[in-house]
């Protein structure tokens, strides 16, 4: 999914997210507006994942959701 359709689809996407990552506050997702990078750096950091695998995580959910 590129970026501009991650920023076009997140308000569609934003509810699915929370349900994955509900560690992640309201004001971070509406910084965040669909951007991938800052979407794994909170995944990282709330989760204690590595940059790798937050990045893959993100990765795999928007590719779930490319449709």
């Amino acid at each position: 999914m590129n970026k501009d359709t991650i920023e076009g689809k997140w308000k569609q996407l934003a509810g699915k997210a929370r349900s994955v990552w509900g560690e992640i506050t309201d004001d971070d997702w509406a910084k965040i507006k669909g951007d991938a990078t800052q979407l794994a750096g909170l995944v990282q950091e709330r989760y204690g994942r590595t940059r790798e695998e937050a990045e893959r995580e993100v990765k795999d959910f928007y590719d779930k959701y490319d449709r």
